[in-house]
């Protein structure tokens, strides 16, 4: 059995154990949404280029599958972030010694979306960001909360959000999100791709993500559109 195929099982098994046992006080769900306020210090939306973010929030498959829904978005793959080329395949990063996180990289378009909002839905309902090293029922540095900046603007208006949720008081727990320089970015084998929209009835997509699609539509309906972009349909 391949490492990705016991990760599987394990996360799976994990899951479903635990819902056995939740079901009974109806907490078997992904974490709830926290309503957050929009970044204090965020770019204007303005014409220009298309840019990208690139973001780690836990298995990218609901991640993935949450910014495919955000308004003003281009494209959204699932990739690896944080360690180096030779070391970004599947296989490999499941070890949690390559310093690889599960990462996404989303194109959006300036003048329709801008970066605090991309954050906003990242802390808000993508995932939860005072977990360590771990998400959900996956553990490990591969699945931490990181923000990789691609330019010192970036860096800044993750800096400051980070600061004002933690200050507004609006998580419980303190923000362990990492702020890193992007070294690189390494697309996911292509399977990992859309893979919650062609596996909607996979227990672990069923129980830890589409929730997350859920609240997205319902605590930032502004942001949110129906019809998800896809990997596949921007592949010649």
């Amino acid at each position: 059995m391949t490492i990705s195929a016991v990760r599987e099982k394990a996360s799976l098994l994990t899951v479903l154990g635990a819902c056995a046992v939740l079901t009974q006080v109806g907490a078997c769900a992904a974490e709830a949404p926290v309503p957050i306020p929009p970044a204090a210090f965020d770019t204007p939306k303005a014409a220009g280029p298309v840019q990208t973010a690139v973001l780690s929030g836990g298995c990218f498959w609901g991640v993935q599958g949450v910014f495919e829904h955000l308004v003003g978005v281009r494209k959204v793959i699932s990739g690896y972030a944080g360690g180096e080329r030779n070391t970004a395949s599947y296989e490999t990063v499941s070890t949690g010694e390559t310093g690889h996180a599960e990462s996404v990289q989303i194109t959006y378009d300036p003048s329709k979306v801008s970066y605090g909002e991309i954050l906003q839905v990242f802390f808000s309902v993508a995932h939860d960001p005072t977990e360590l090293n771990r998400q959900g029922p996956d553990t490990g540095p591969q699945y931490r909360s990181s923000i990789f900046y691609a330019n010192d603007t970036q860096k800044k208006v993750a800096e400051a959000y980070i600061a004002q949720l933690g200050k507004s008081g609006a998580f419980h727990d303190k923000i362990v999100t990492r702020v890193d320089p992007l070294k690189g970015f390494y697309p996911a084998e292509g399977y990992h791709q859309d893979y919650l929209l062609h596996n909607p009835t996979n227990p672990y997509i069923a129980i830890n993500d589409l929730p997350k699609i859920r609240n997205f539509q319902h605590v930032l309906p502004t942001l949110y559109r129906d019809s998800p972009v896809t990997v596949a349909a921007n592949t010649p």
